[in-house]
């Protein structure tokens, strides 16, 4: 797609849960190749704010564009074709713990692949080349055949990168990727994510609490508080008056439903 057209663009976006108000008002574009980070509280909205831009969500009211499409107006099947081109890794790493390691990056292959085709990977692993390649580039080639459920916390995620590479998006979502993990495994992660991008070009936009990995890994941040936009800008232009204010209201006790 073009330069010019966003990747994702918001309208006037308001997600409502019940009598819950999760977003409310949202206007935002991001373009091809941005680094963007969503920061706030936990409640504020971000993976609100995920699900949407990924179109497994949609919004009350608003429109929701991604790769030039208004999602809510797309056919199932065209709607999967989009969604092949945004991959989204999650904090809970959404990946099958009974299986070996090689059947987790598969995955990523799934959304091309015929029912038959990935029932008989089951049985006798396919592409097993390119899943090598992928654990290989996120440092653990030797898991290849591993189970799943045998691997720590930073590995599994970064078995759930692989499977994104696998599946080689336009876009990738993280939402919250690193709030189960320890600093270091975290800043592993971060330094994968943000290498992927760079090598790539790969638009990135990941929702993080901690606003110092969002400050050194990405170049615009946006301010998400009680489901609204509070600020939207370039990382340098971020003061830490503008961080304190995001964070008032948690510091005084405050949490979302």
């Amino acid at each position: 797609m073009s330069d010019s057209v966003p990747i994702f663009e918001l309208k006037q976006v308001s997600q409502q849960f019940n009598s819950l108000s999760a977003l409310s008002e949202i206007n935002l574009q991001i373009s091809p190749g941005e680094r963007v980070a969503l920061v706030g509280s936990s409640g504020a909205g971000k993976s609100t704010l995920i699900n949407l831009l990924n179109g497994t969500l949609f919004p009350t009211s608003g429109e929701v564009w991604a790769l030039g499409h208004n999602l809510s107006r797309l056919s199932p099947q065209r709607l999967r074709q989009v969604q092949q081109q945004i991959g989204t890794v999650y904090q809970q790493f959404h990946l099958v713990d009974s299986l070996r390691v090689i059947h987790n990056v598969n995955a990523g292959h799934l959304s091309r692949w015929s029912f038959l085709k990935a029932a008989a990977s089951l049985i006798f692993p396919l592409e097993v080349e390119t899943a090598a390649k992928a654990l290989a580039r996120v440092g653990i080639p030797e898991k290849l055949y591993a189970r799943t459920d045998q691997l720590s916390g930073g590995q599994q995620q970064r078995v759930a990168l692989a499977r994104v590479m696998v599946q080689n998006p336009l876009v990738i979502l993280a939402d919250e990727p690193i709030s189960s993990l320890d600093p270091e495994h975290s800043r592993e992660i971060m330094d994968l994510l943000r290498k992927l991008s760079q090598e790539t070009g790969k638009t990135l936009v990941i929702s993080l609490h901690a606003i110092e990995f969002a400050r050194t890994y990405c170049d615009r941040l946006i301010g998400l508080q009680q489901g609204k936009i509070l600020f939207d800008a370039p990382v340098a232009a971020v003061s830490p008056e503008m961080i304190e204010q995001l964070y008032r209201l948690e510091k005084s006790g405050w949490r979302s439903n």
